[in-house]
């Protein structure tokens, strides 16, 4: 059965995009010194679709216009859907948008096969969590404080969300426990 995965590369003060959505400190401070790199490579090899939200399928890609583009450093080639209000007139024929978390999340799943449909947003993994889909959260830390910007997880007066460690797995590897 499919599984829904939300992975990030976080700030060590929590943040996984910088003020206005700013994504640049990726390129310094990206995931692969210590050991992550194993832990990258075998997640996009499980990886079968994307799930993603309208700011970050269209926001800031520190690698745009260089064959780095993209999910995963541009390394991902299959599925995405995109969760957005607002679906483009003439979508890209490689694309799938939906209005509604429901149909997004089935649509993913429907083209995922047996391997995991990655969130990626914190917008949309807090919608997944809330709906009660999401199974795990995978989180690589990168040796900078950004001071400001776009949270892992923030839940308007707060949500405490339990998670455990999957053993065997990477140190920041969870299982969601509240579901």
């Amino acid at each position: 059965m499919a599984k829904l995965l939300y992975s990030a590369t976080m700030s060590l003060d929590g943040f996984i995009a910088g003020p206005g959505g700013d994504m640049s400190w990726l390129t310094e401070h990206f995931v692969g010194d210590g050991g992550e790199s194993a832990t990258v490579a075998r997640l996009l090899a499980d990886v079968g679709a994307i799930l993603v939200g309208h700011n970050t399928f269209g926001g800031d890609d520190p690698n745009r216009g260089t064959d780095k583009e993209g999910a995963f450093g541009g390394q991902y080639h299959g599925p995405v859907v995109v969760l957005t209000h607002r679906p483009p007139a003439d979508p890209p024929a490689d694309i799938t948008f939906c209005t509604d978390l429901p149909t997004a999340v089935d649509q993913a799943k429907a083209a995922e096969g047996d391997k995991y449909v990655n969130v990626l947003g914190a917008n949309v993994a807090k919608q997944c969590l809330e709906a009660g889909l999401l199974d795990e959260v995978l989180v690589f830390i990168a040796p900078v404080l950004l001071g400001d910007g776009v949270p892992l997880f923030r839940s308007d007066g707060g949500t405490t969300v339990r998670l455990t460690p999957i053993p065997g797995e990477t140190t920041h590897w969870y299982r969601v426990a509240d579901r």
